[in-house]
């Protein structure tokens, strides 16, 4: 959010009309002092200024994204989320991922593992949102056992994106994916006041839904790097911690809401950087209580992953 916000602080004056220029000299004060998302509670922007923001948003991410994916594609880079696939239970249903983030390397990180993806999107060009289709789009083959019909599918990943994708666009009114870059805005939902009530449109609708039925059905949750300041889902996640679903936390520094989290409920391991007398290493909170384990880097994924699970 930093760096969006220092873009937007760079680009945005040379783009504005006069009175979006006028309301964004209320916000952009706020942002070095206080984040973008705070700023933007504090003004809504106007529809025009809203356009401005997710353009400029979208294109820098694309480009950070772009170079992600040059090297993934170059096999000089091989991401987190990739070496974490193997160590994880994948039900029939496929392995549900829920991501707040509108780039496209959790969809990359899944293929690099062998993966399927289901994004509820299905076709090539201009893929329509069909839910039902992108489902059936994995079924290898059926059998006929007794009385009853069994489904076998292809090893897939459900990515879940209520906040929107770089992929996403409106075409005659309707949702699209489509992988490349277009001169219109992409289907993305800001921070800001506008940001819950964008949320129940489509597709935002069908992939928040079904992200939260799936937090609903979840006996275990991993969280990766999450603050648990998203209204979209907390309605459910913290819920179904509180619930009793045994909930491990990585991050490299848990957010007020999610020291609270981990401290109240036992059931929650959280994991977050920590440098004592100089020494790096890991801070856990199990058990409501905080223990400091100097020399490892468990609380990011990639040393969660070499260090934890294939330990």
């Amino acid at each position: 959010m930093g760096a969006i916000g220092s873009h937007l602080m760079a680009q945005l004056p040379g783009v504005l009309s006069a009175d979006d220029q006028k309301l964004w000299e209320q916000i952009y004060p706020l942002i070095a002092a206080e984040g973008l998302e705070a700023a933007l509670l504090k003004h809504a922007p106007t529809p025009t200024l809203e356009v401005a923001i997710v353009q400029l948003t979208g294109d820098f991410i694309a480009q950070a994204e772009a170079s992600i994916i040059a090297e993934v594609f170059s096999r000089s880079r091989s991401l987190r989320l990739t070496k974490l696939i193997p160590h994880l239970l994948k039900p029939g249903s496929g392995i549900p991922i829920i991501t707040t983030n509108y780039d496209r390397l959790a969809e990359l990180a899944c293929e690099e593992a062998g993966l399927g993806v289901d994004t509820m999107f299905s076709g090539h060009f201009a893929a329509r949102l069909e839910p039902l289709e992108s489902y059936w789009s994995f079924c290898r083959d059926v059998k006929l056992v007794g009385r009853s019909v069994r489904y076998k599918f292809a090893p897939k990943a459900s990515v879940f994106k209520p906040h929107g994708s770089l992929d996403w666009y409106h075409r005659e009114g309707n949702p699209v994916r489509f992988a490349g870059a277009l001169p219109c805005p992409r289907l993305i939902i800001t921070p800001g006041l506008n940001k819950f009530r964008n949320g129940y449109e489509s597709p935002f609708d069908k992939h928040r839904e079904k992200g939260n039925d799936a937090i609903d059905r979840a006996s275990r949750l991993l969280i990766l790097g999450y603050g648990f300041n998203d209204d979209h889902l907390e309605t459910h996640l913290t819920p179904r911690i509180r619930s009793g679903a045994r909930t491990v936390i990585l991050t490299r520094t848990l957010s007020p809401k999610a020291r609270t989290v981990a401290f109240e409920n036992r059931n929650v391991i959280a994991a977050e950087f920590h440098c004592e007398a100089g020494v790096d290493g890991t801070r856990f909170i199990i058990d409501g209580a905080e223990k400091f384990y100097p020399g490892n880097d468990y609380w990011d994924l990639d040393g969660f992953v070499r260090g934890v699970l294939t330990a």
